[in-house]
């Protein structure tokens, strides 16, 4: 007879966003006349950019063609893209990463998810608290988090770092010393970050410990202050510690079409055994690649023309941002990030939780968040509103939270 891998059972619910989905769809069966605005999940809303479009027609056009047909892709990727991310994001800044040492994917979730794969199951893991689900919950399924208990929500095996209003939501070194450590910054799902000088810090702990940190800069397209990195690599150090995870879904808009990679330098070691190579094993054996069109979208987005046109874009959305803040704080809500990041972490107000906002804010104003309790205890008394909707929808949704 057939086994299942238990640990799945282990996890508590659905996953956070299904769980909203389904609350979306029980009210609106019951109120089919209400109109909602989804701020909840981060999914884009702007159409990808002309000089991307232009390069998915390109690229069908050869797909077309027997003389420039492309079948299954390299295991790292095509050089053409793995070059000009090597190029743009990391050596222009001044970051020894070569184009071998990237690996192109569908996206930074799968990746968050994958990595830990190639890491023995005694490895214990730190998260921040709040912290992107996916983080915690692919380790659960991977037998690597103890057991759960539902009073504190949180897994005996895993280090939790809590950041909290009095740590300017980030988290501090912990004091218990952990085997991976998970950064995402700026941050989900509270739009925090932290300045080069307190990254240094984390890899100078991960180089002290033999840690590894798995850096997800998902959202370093919105960075706007002078002293908050773009990437860990920007840190002396970090090419012997740090994993990081890029995606093309926040910065070009590719929700929809999945791209990302994963960048490990071959510096990282477990006594003989690089990163590197385990990953480049588990990705060849397990992955056939990004299709060729998505991937030449890729290279557009660091052309000349797709860099204009994506910085306007990420304006848009900032600016959504901003109007949620200062709409939110003329509210009289106590509210945080929309500056590095297009998330927005509020209070919940009267002593609500976030469920309950999430259910008062769904009925009340027919708009949809995310209950931060979902991203781990700290994050109970929260919400995120995400500033991916489009301006005109934006602006309504504040203004129905104003008058709720």
């Amino acid at each position: 007879m057939f086994k299942i891998n238990e640990d799945y059972l282990k996890l508590p619910g659905s996953y956070l966003f299904s769980t909203i989905a389904k609350k979306i769809n029980a009210y609106q069966e019951e109120n089919p006349e209400k109109a909602l605005i989804r701020l909840g999940i981060g999914d884009v809303t702007q159409p990808l950019a002309p000089a991307i479009i232009e390069a998915l027609h390109g690229a069908v056009e050869e797909m077309g063609n027997a003389s420039t047909f492309h079948g299954y892709a390299p295991d790292l990727g095509y050089e053409f893209l793995r070059s000009a991310m090597a190029q743009n994001d990391y050596q222009v800044r001044g970051c020894d990463i070569k184009a071998d040492e990237i690996f192109i994917s569908d996206g930074a979730k799968g990746d968050s998810g994958n990595i830990q794969e190639i890491f023995a199951k005694n490895n214990k893991i730190a998260v921040c608290d709040p912290v992107y689900p996916v983080y915690v919950d692919t380790n659960v399924m991977a037998g690597r988090t103890g057991t759960y208990d539902p009073q504190t929500e949180k897994w005996s095996d895993v280090i939790y770092m809590p950041c909290t209003k009095a740590t300017n939501f980030a988290p501090e070194l912990p004091k218990e010393v952990p085997d991976i450590i998970y950064l995402c910054f700026p941050n989900n799902p509270t739009g925090s970050t932290i300045t080069k000088a307190e990254l240094q810090k984390w890899v100078d702990y991960a180089n002290e410990h033999k840690a590894v940190i798995i850096y997800d800069a998902a959202y370093e397209a919105y960075i706007t202050e002078a002293d908050v990195p773009h990437t860990i690599f920007e840190c002396e150090g970090a090419r012997t510690c740090a994993i990081e995870l890029r995606s093309f879904s926040k910065n070009a808009g590719f929700t929809g079409v999945r791209l990302g990679a994963a960048v490990i330098p071959k510096d990282i070691k477990s006594g003989d055994t690089t990163l590197h190579s385990l990953w480049a094993r588990r990705h060849g054996t397990k992955y056939n690649g990004a299709p060729y069109i998505v991937q030449k979208a890729g290279e557009a987005v660091y052309s000349p023309t797709g860099k204009v046109q994506l910085k306007e874009q990420v304006a848009y959305y900032m600016n959504n941002a901003k109007v949620i803040y200062d709409g939110l704080k003329e509210a009289g809500y106590t509210v945080s990030g929309g500056v590095n990041a297009p998330y927005i972490w509020l209070e919940t107000p009267k002593g609500m939780t976030s469920w309950d906002f999430f259910d008062f804010l769904l009925e009340k104003a027919n708009v949809v968040g995310t209950p931060g309790s979902g991203f781990g205890p700290s994050g109970e008394g929260y919400f995120r509103l995400t500033a991916f909707g489009t301006y005109e929808n934006t602006v309504a949704a504040i203004d129905r939270i104003k008058k709720a």
